[in-house]
């Protein structure tokens, strides 16, 4: 869609998941529907910009689909040449009408239905998030393949065959009941955490952030606290998203350049959203045990309340890592709180911290470990390294602002080394 204006790309994005949704709870074949959606949005991208944007472009996406759905339909009726799939072509043409009368309902969002469908317990929990971050958050089978540390080849068969489960399990479209949602419950935070992660550092292209990507999770993440008020770990990442989400303006520079935390203008910060997001926290975690989302918003509190580098409560943070690593280690949490770590009690202590990591395969191929080592070498002094690690860094990242920047931080360091 690179011939497309950002706004129209964006809302494209935007209406994928909800015209799907729409598809497979009338004509209950996942697969089949998605490939008619993805042609319908080739449409769009063809048309639009010439006839201009419909005024109602959810309803043009869902006829047309819909009528990809039939021609497809009625192509296996006539291949099949039975008499029991000519008998279908009866409640195909009800089906029909059902889904028109969807397209003309453009306030009717299917999108979080798909999030549970997708998330169903007879879906492996991997198959069950790789699935839904294609079907719902719009993310390629490569942008997948990277947040999983895994082959893409690897991720685009744990697709595959996450869609031939869905064909065959006879999973109903529907809202679940509660022991249900409970059931997908894990998957469904899962899945929207990832999303937003994509959209506040893509993993490829020329962008920093998918701004698009990072409001669909936290409109997702609100119909789902929405869906669950009760639930302390759905307001957790709600209220993550909303204050991770409230210094994205200060992220990027004037050309689009990766601007890092101790850099920003804090006073481009949303100081409103900032305020929703704690207050969302602070009810939240009176209610209980706290986990992992709860525990992330927390620490982004804290930055976010630090009027300045400075006064940012590092041993707080700390800690927090500290009890994130007992309660959902991985190499992201580790490499946070190696940074936690040089910040309390110096960069030669977090550089200890990461030799944990050195024999992690889920981190190979990966630019992560060596740009967090980059960082910790230049404050222990270690110029030579840190350069080498800079570099290395930059050749793995696929983002091209993250790449930029991190040959701009070995370019200054050896002009430094140089004079």
């Amino acid at each position: 869609m690179s011939h497309l204006d950002v706004a129209t790309e964006h809302l494209l994005r935007e209406l994928a998941p909800q015209v799907l949704g729409a598809l497979v709870r009338r004509f209950r074949d996942f697969g089949a529907s998605e490939d008619a959606v993805q042609e319908a949005l080739i449409d769009a991208a063809a048309q639009w910009p010439i006839e201009g944007t419909p005024e109602n472009p959810r309803s043009w996406l869902i006829h047309v689909a819909t009528r990809r759905m039939t021609d497809h339909q009625r192509s296996e009726v006539s291949r099949r040449r039975r008499e029991e799939t000519v008998a279908s072509l009866v409640p195909l043409e009800l089906q029909l009408g059902a889904a028109v009368d969807v397209a003309e309902n453009p306030a009717h969002d299917d999108t979080l239905v798909l999030l549970f469908m997708c998330c169903h317990p007879s879906l492996s929990t991997a198959s069950a998030i790789a699935l839904t971050l294609r079907a719902v958050g719009g993310l390629t089978t490569a942008e997948i393949a990277k947040a999983f540390l895994v082959p893409e080849a690897t991720m685009a068969q744990r697709i595959s065959r996450a869609k031939q489960s869905i064909k065959t399990s006879g999973v109903p479209f529907e809202v679940p009941d509660a022991h249900e949602r409970e059931a997908r419950r894990s998957a469904v935070l899962h899945v929207l955490y990832l999303v937003f992660n994509e959209g506040y550092v893509s993993s490829d292209g020329p962008d920093l952030q998918r701004m698009d990507l990072a409001s669909e999770a936290i409109r997702l993440a609100r119909g789902l606290h929405r869906l669950l008020p009760d639930d302390g770990e759905a307001a957790g990442l709600l209220a993550l998203m909303i204050l991770t989400h409230a210094r994205r303006f200060a992220r990027s520079g004037p050309s689009g350049e990766l601007v890092p935390l101790p850099e920003q203008d804090r006073s481009r910060w949303e100081a409103r959203e900032i305020d929703e997001g704690l207050a969302l926290l602070a009810a939240t975690l009176s209610k209980g045990a706290i986990g992992m989302y709860q525990l992330q918003a927390t620490i982004a509190a804290l930055h976010d309340e630090a009027k300045t580098v400075e006064a940012t409560d590092w041993p707080q943070i700390l800690a927090l890592y500290g009890l994130l690593q007992h309660v959902a280690g991985s190499p992201m949490v580790t490499l946070n709180r190696a940074i936690a770590v040089s910040m309390v009690h110096g960069a030669q202590a977090g550089l200890d911290e990461l030799r944990a990591l050195d024999g992690d395969a889920r981190l190979a191929g990966t630019h992560r470990l060596d740009a967090v080592r980059a960082h910790l070498l230049e404050k222990a002094g270690e110029i030579e390294e840190a350069i080498a690690h800079y570099l290395r860094a930059a050749d793995r990242t696929s983002s091209a602002p993250e790449r930029n920047y991190l040959m701009t931080q070995a370019a200054r360091l050896s002009d430094a080394r140089s004079k």
